[in-house]
């Protein structure tokens, strides 16, 4: 009886340091930061108005990217523009290009409602005048030309869900030399300013381990 009466605290105390144990481990094995990073895809569209040699451009962009933890943004983005600037030695010819290539942007405040970040595309294209409906029957080799572009950009980001993202920014484009037959056209530099939408899913995973967590507490 004595002995029974000396093993029960003991038992007693193995139960309550076990189960502050297994508490322990609980918790730890709940709260793992690695398992709160953000990952998010998206296709973005975004339409622009800007300038060529001080001509009214037009420009359209469309871009697919993967968001690191809401953070840093890498993909491709493809751009077509179509600018007033005439050829001073034809009739109802404008320019017209495309270019593409990779897409990084970083992102401040990710957490924010408003975020800023800082767009750069590096690509290449080309560039050439278009008649009102065709190409010009005159069409040489030199009335198209390659072009190397690298565009840096600032944009506002506004995050309206967890599917929907939108933005507001502007850029400066700077391209390597261009000759255009009949043309005195150097580069397609110039600045422009537009909005964009980004649909998709911006923090895939992101509310598992959160519920986990509140259940754990």
């Amino acid at each position: 009886m004595n002995q029974n009466k000396l093993l029960l605290p003991i038992l007693l105390l193995f139960t309550c340091i076990s189960a502050a144990q297994t508490e322990e481990d609980d918790n730890y094995i709940e709260f793992n930061d690695r398992r709160n990073v953000v990952h998010g895809v998206y296709l973005g569209l975004t339409t622009s108005l800007g300038e060529i040699d001080g001509n009214s451009t037009y420009l359209g962009s469309l871009k697919v990217a993967y968001v690191a933890n809401r953070k840093f943004e890498v993909g491709f983005a493809g751009v077509f523009l179509y600018s007033e600037k005439d050829n001073p030695q034809a009739i109802n010819e404008d320019l017209i290009g495309a270019y593409g290539g990779l897409h990084l942007e970083p992102i401040l405040f990710s957490k924010s409602w408003v975020n800023l970040s800082f767009p750069m595309l590096i690509g290449a294209g080309g560039v050439g005048y278009l008649t009102e409906d065709r190409f010009d029957e005159d069409f040489y080799e030199e009335d198209a030309d390659a072009v190397f572009v690298v565009e840096p950009g600032m944009n506002m980001l506004f995050n309206v869900s967890r599917y929907l993202q939108l933005e507001v920014g502007m850029r400066y484009r700077f391209s390597s030399n261009i000759d255009l037959s009949r043309d005195g056209l150097r580069n397609i530099n110039g600045f422009s300013a537009g909005v964009g939408i980004k649909v998709g899913v911006f923090n895939m995973g992101r509310n598992r381990y959160k519920k986990h967590l509140r259940n754990g507490q």
